[in-house]
């Protein structure tokens, strides 16, 4: 039996224990006291959320009032609620399944999951400030893993004729190349394009992730052009390349539950499905970490990193080594490069992506799709000028193909520490 068909055959009326009149009455007594003195309910009232039946009408009664002053309340209040939960829960001896019962009684008085995902999303905000609260999280995590399960989403093509606020709902989460008119939403979302979000029937009118995808007759290398709403339409019927160039979490209080790469498989099989004259499926890439790890390189990392030999000699000693070429790849990125400053940057760059921490690569992005099985497949000079570009990564974006015969031995090879590489990056 899942949690699930748990809380349908525990609905919120469900007849309460007619021995305990007096215990019930003088619940809900104190619970008319905490609402109306506005005080924070004390330990033994909080511990009831815990304790009591998951049929206890007054407990449910106390559930549903608690979320729906979570719900309106500001941040600090909320903290104060989350730090009641949390002293709560501290007391309970033995704890056995009480803490997932506190969450499942909430569920089951919610008319969706809204208020869960934005209370993990606090969860994970306060835990290392408010005591006892990662016991908590990692108990609403286990849940939410269960409820989100991949099988229980439903993949949707947004277009331009979907609802008004669901548009906007892509502008409000996009993560990646911020959308900043109803044009550029416009051009996204156009004929000549595809857009493809995973839906929770519990939350129906939130994309828990979405992709943005543009077709062309080559591997992308430049995101100015594919964001340009003046750039001409591709002809479909010409595209074999299929790129995605933007994938967006809108959740935080879905963090560590991964059904991004679900989404792309399901997306690839779209498309084949729509344009089976496509033959190629790859990304056009940020690298977030790139400026910040290239920075922290002293002297020393930056001899193992460098190629030629004059710059091997100025970075002798200098603690600042790394941090100077990132002003420098910032500067020549934002004008006119050399040909030695673009190679040396590329070069880093792909170092960069292929650098491994604790057996994942260190770059968040090449984590995803390195995951997923896809290979490194070329980086990109000047291909994102814009200032988050510069800032994150000197402008450098990298493509990773999708090559569907290949992705269980790409896989084999990121696990012994090893990222594959395409051809183009044979070099490093």
């Amino acid at each position: 039996m899942t949690a699930t068909d748990t809380l349908k055959q525990a609905p919120a009326n469900a007849d309460v224990d007619e021995s305990k009149p007096n215990e019930t009455q003088g619940l809900m007594a104190r619970l008319g006291r905490w609402l109306d003195r506005d005080r924070w309910p004390v330990p033994a009232e909080t511990q009831t959320l815990f304790s009591a039946r998951i049929t206890d009408v007054a407990a449910n009664r106390l559930a549903k009032q608690w979320s729906v002053r979570y719900g309106a309340a500001d941040g600090k209040e909320r903290r104060a609620l989350l730090a009641a939960l949390a002293q709560a829960s501290a007391g309970l001896e033995p704890r056995g399944d009480q803490g997932l019962r506190l969450f499942r009684r909430l569920y089951a008085q919610a008319d969706s999951l809204h208020l869960l995902v934005e209370l993990r999303a606090d969860m994970l905000r306060w835990r290392n400030q408010v005591a006892g609260l990662t016991v908590l999280e990692r108990e609403l995590e286990g849940l939410l893993s269960s409820w989100f399960d991949v099988g229980m989403l439903e993949l949707r093509p947004i277009t331009w004729d979907s609802p008004a606020s669901l548009l906007e709902k892509l502008i409000q989460y996009e993560a990646v190349h911020e959308i900043r008119s109803w044009e550029e939403l416009r051009h996204r979302v156009a004929d000549h394009r595809r857009c493809y979000a995973f839906f929770h029937p519990r939350m129906n009118d939130v994309p828990l992730i979405f992709v943005e995808v543009a077709f062309a007759t080559q591997m992308a290398d430049n995101v100015q052009v594919l964001l340009d709403p003046k750039v001409p339409a591709s002809d479909l019927n010409k595209a074999r390349w299929a790129i995605f160039y933007s994938i967006s979490n809108t959740q935080p209080g879905l963090r560590g539950i991964s059904f991004g790469n679900f989404l792309l498989k399901r997306v690839v099989d779209e498309l084949l499905r729509e344009l089976p004259k496509l033959k190629s499926f790859a990304t056009l890439s940020p690298m977030p970490g790139f400026v910040d790890w290239l920075a922290k390189q002293d002297g020393k990392a930056m001899q193992e990193l460098l190629h030629d030999k004059a710059d091997k000699q100025q970075a002798l000693d200098d603690a600042s080594a790394g941090l100077k070429w990132v002003e420098r790849l910032q500067a020549a990125a934002s004008g006119t490069a050399s040909e030695s400053a673009q190679r040396t940057g590329l070069r880093l760059a792909g170092l960069y992506l292929k650098s491994m921490k604790n057996g994942q690569p260190v770059d968040v992005v090449a984590r995803f799709h390195l995951g997923n099985g896809a290979r490194i497949e070329r980086v990109n000079w000047a291909a994102d000028r814009s200032a988050k570009g510069i800032a994150q990564s000197c402008g450098i974006m990298a493509n990773y193909l999708y090559d569907l015969e290949q992705l269980d031995d790409n896989l084999a090879q990121l696990a012994a520490g090893k990222p594959k590489t395409g051809l183009n990056l044979r070099w490093l």
